[in-house]
């Protein structure tokens, strides 16, 4: 891994610990202070003055609330989910977003949303002053390459967590990470959990199984399209999938909780199910027969390899890595007794996947169903 320490972070350390002293004498408050020694630590390292500038001034002069937070990739499948969830139990919710565009929802909902981006560390400072605890949703997009992202990104908002003196942060990994060194996706979740424990920062980990939502477009609506899905060759491997929403959930319902604090949790649905499994549950639920093309560790290997021997599809290889792993014999799911009980859930509110999917295809059906009448009407006339 690269270098992680970058020269201006002293200089936020420097900044946070005269803001304090200021404060302390009647002098200006600690939140704009930071701010501004935070813009002009962060310029040198980028022409980046611009986006910190503009949100310097939105600094809340006084103590930070622990109701505050900040929740990195919040436009993402789990991260709205979060937004939605912390908005509604009554949090002061700020989400990082790189564009105005996309990001119209959250403000919708109560949301402020502040400009900045991980792959540019000068943009991170100013937008954590005045915050209690990072809720970091964020992953590098299918055409970014994953270290820019979810390494470099990511220590760069520790790094600066640390500095600024964060009071938690939430970081989401990939259960069974540190069996597979050799696959770039988990190895960079497994040292960003490392370099989060050695930081300082109080911290929560969760490590998850999977999203219930990837399913639909990787098994649902293809199968009702009546177009190919991949199917499981020799591999039995077995997931248990949550549901966006109680992932949100759970992780809300930790930030009261200190006993979570320092702590690495796996997050699983209640039941694991293989591909074939969830293939036939599709065939069930949607009344049509998939078309199912096999896969293979043996291809996907290949694949992986031919991939790399070009630089310039190094990410697809990447990508490919992770495809094995879950195209292997690994069972992803935990028992989740304690950690509802720790939490405060009850597992019987939490969706299950029959429930998730039947909710699913009797909502397009119903839509299916309204569109073909609506033609036959028209198609009369």
């Amino acid at each position: 891994m690269p270098s992680t320490r970058r020269p201006w972070v002293a200089a936020l350390k420097g900044a946070s610990l005269a803001a304090s002293a200021s404060a302390s004498h009647g002098g200006r408050a600690p939140g704009l202070v930071l701010a501004r020694a935070a813009a002009g630590a962060a310029a040198g390292e980028a022409d980046a003055g611009k986006p910190v500038q503009a949100q310097q001034e939105t600094a809340v002069p006084g103590e930070v609330r622990k109701t505050s937070l900040l929740v990195v990739g919040a436009t993402g499948t789990l991260g709205r989910q979060v937004v939605r969830r912390a908005l509604d139990e009554g949090y002061d919710v700020r989400c990082l977003v790189r564009t105005r565009a996309g990001s119209e929802f959250l403000r919708e909902w109560g949301a402020t949303c502040v400009r900045g981006d991980l792959t540019n560390p000068a943009t991170i400072p100013a937008v954590l002053v005045g915050v209690h605890t990072v809720i970091d949703c964020a992953t590098s997009r299918p055409e970014e390459p994953i270290m820019k992202v979810d390494w470099e990104g990511k220590v760069a908002l520790i790094q600066c967590c640390e500095a600024m003196g964060i009071q938690k942060y939430v970081f989401f990994s990939i259960k069974g990470c540190e069996k597979y060194p050799e696959v770039p996706l988990m190895d960079v979740k497994r040292k960003t959990e490392q370099f989060l424990e050695e930081s300082g920062v109080p911290f929560t980990v969760f490590r998850l199984c999977g999203f219930m939502q990837a399913l639909i477009s990787q098994y649902a609506a293809p199968i009702l399209e009546e177009k190919s899905v991949v199917g499981a060759g020799e591999d039995e491997t077995r997931i248990a999938y949550m549901d966006a929403q109680d992932i949100a959930r759970l992780t809300v319902a930790s930030l009261g909780r200190d006993e979570v604090t320092g702590k690495t949790v796996v997050l699983a649905g209640r039941r694991a199910y293989s591909n074939k499994e969830v293939i036939a549950l599709c065939e069930r639920l949607s009344g049509r027969d998939a078309k199912v093309s096999k896969s293979s560790v043996g291809l996907l290997r290949f694949a992986r390899a031919f991939t790399n021997f070009f630089q310039w599809s190094k990410d697809a290889a990447d990508r490919l890595a992770f495809s094995e792993v879950v195209a292997g014999n690994e069972v992803f799911s935990a028992p989740m007794e304690q950690t509802y009980a720790m939490l405060g859930v009850d597992e019987s509110e939490t969706q299950t996947l029959d429930s998730y999917l039947q909710e699913y295809y009797s909502r397009i059906l119903k839509k299916l169903k309204e569109m073909k009448a609506t033609t036959g009407r028209e198609n009369q006339l």
